[in-house]
């Protein structure tokens, strides 16, 4: 992970913080810079590689100015992450019936689940141009997706809204990996399922998860960074778990 330009989009969110925190921790050097978003409060974290900027990741429009500011700070990036998700708001829950449907709700969902990363992937695309990387160790485009997404998986229904966006973030990363696999050399596009982990998103589900399965956003965090650190650019357009490990679409 050395020698890096490394942004995380969500960087106050439960697995953004843990990554922001472990990447910091494992880098202290100058040739290593940290960018990370939060949404309205600027965390009270400072440390001379890390730089915080504010993202709505629903406005374009904020975020190209947050990849304006990157591209005048150092130039270029290295690896992406994006941990930002919807689940459940104030006032909606994931639908357990067709007769829940809420096309506020629904819409929701679709933007900042789905139409986000692409908006994203659309305005960092040049800061990848001068990222250093090859095929076994290529510049990383990464967003956190969910198994509920997996279409050949789902066993159980429901959800409708949740699962669709992600089912569609899914499509859209694997258009994604193709697109730039003719444009952008050495750049792997990956959709990843952090597991069960103990955050705001997941806090009224967790009852249901079985013992053992919910993780700490610091394990979580740290189980995405190693898979992503042994990543080559063979494997862009891949869907896979915390361990590595693929899912089916």
């Amino acid at each position: 992970m050395n020698d890096k330009i490394y942004l995380i989009i969500g960087g106050t969110g439960g697995i953004g913080q843990a990554m922001v925190q472990q990447l910091v921790q494992a880098n202290h050097s100058h040739s290593v810079q940290i960018f990370a978003t939060y949404h309205r409060t600027e965390p009270n974290v400072e440390t001379e590689n890390l730089h915080w900027l504010p993202m709505d990741i629903s406005d374009e429009d904020s975020i190209e100015k947050a990849a304006d500011t990157i591209k005048q700070t150092v130039g270029h990036i290295d690896w992406v992450i994006n941990c930002v998700g919807l689940l459940h708001t104030d006032t909606a829950q994931p639908e357990k019936a067709l007769r829940q449907m809420d096309t506020e709700f629904f819409l929701q969902n679709m933007q900042i689940n789905a139409l986000a990363g692409l908006l994203i992937a659309k305005h960092i695309k040049p800061l990848f141009a001068k990222a250093k990387r090859s095929a076994e160790n290529p510049a990383i485009f990464a967003t956190i997706s969910a198994r509920v997404g997996s279409i050949t998986d789902n066993q159980l229904g429901g959800w409708y809204s949740y699962r669709m966006s992600k089912a569609a973030l899914n499509m859209g990363m694997k258009n994604l990996s193709i697109e730039w696999g003719r444009s952008l050399k050495d750049v792997c596009v990956v959709v990843m399922q952090p597991g069960t982990v103990d955050t705001q998103l997941s806090a009224p589900f967790q009852g249901n998860v079985a013992e053992g399965h919910l993780f700490s956003p610091a394990y979580s965090a740290e189980c995405l960074l190693d898979v992503l650190s042994g990543m080559t650019v063979a494997q862009s357009g891949s869907f896979v778990d915390w361990a590595g490990e693929l899912i089916p679409w």
